[in-house]
């Protein structure tokens, strides 16, 4: 087990993407519990890095812990923020055609980004899977259309859903998910589109 204290930096690179209203020796530990399940359940056999079998651990395990957290330190600043969210995201989705980004929001509103996500996490407003071919789009938690796609990504693969989980909720290049899953970024883009046609044909 002395082996898993090398995967620290993993830890500490999954949590800095979170909120800085977090604790983050409180989300260090919770990583950690994550990391130790990772070990339990690896299977070398596979042939997946243990560094790529554990991000998904530890990142699931942070989510949960914040899922059930979040409630109690929500302030009353963060819930008016997500209003205009949520005002500014109908308003520009009937002007662009699609879905803005957070980056347009944070644009539109002349609010920094951080706070839009911290405001979207804290309240519990789901932002799902984006992209270019504007299929994956952002949903409220129980809407049907999330529901659906939810139901769909859980019939991927493993690996398939390791990637769209890499691309399209951490945000990450195909060059930072093609070393995350070993392999090529010429690998990612064509798995990437062939997921998204799956996904297109199926909802």
């Amino acid at each position: 087990m002395e082996e898993l204290l090398d995967y620290n930096g993993l830890i500490y690179k999954i949590i800095s993407k979170y909120p800085k209203r977090y604790d983050y020796d409180d989300l260090y530990q919770v990583g950690m519990i994550g990391l130790i399940d990772a070990y339990k359940h690896y299977n070398s056999d596979y042939g997946t890095k243990f560094s790529s079998f554990a991000y998904y651990y530890i990142v699931g395990e942070v989510n949960k812990y914040i899922r059930e957290n979040s409630s109690v330190k929500v302030s009353k600043e963060l819930v008016d923020l997500k209003k205009r969210i949520i005002k500014c995201r109908d308003f520009m989705t009937q002007k662009l055609g699609r879905i803005p980004t957070i980056l347009e929001m944070s644009l539109y509103l002349d609010v920094e980004e951080e706070l839009i996500s911290n405001a979207l996490i804290a309240t519990d407003e789901v932002i799902s899977f984006d992209c270019d071919n504007n299929i994956l789009k952002c949903y409220d938690d129980t809407s049907p259309d999330i529901l659906d796609l939810k139901s769909e990504v859980d019939k991927l693969s493993d690996e398939e859903r390791k990637l769209i989980y890499a691309r399209y909720y951490e945000e990450l290049t195909q060059r930072e998910t093609s070393s995350l899953l070993g392999m090529s970024q010429v690998q990612v883009s064509r798995n990437e589109n062939k997921i998204l046609k799956k996904l297109r044909n199926n909802l």
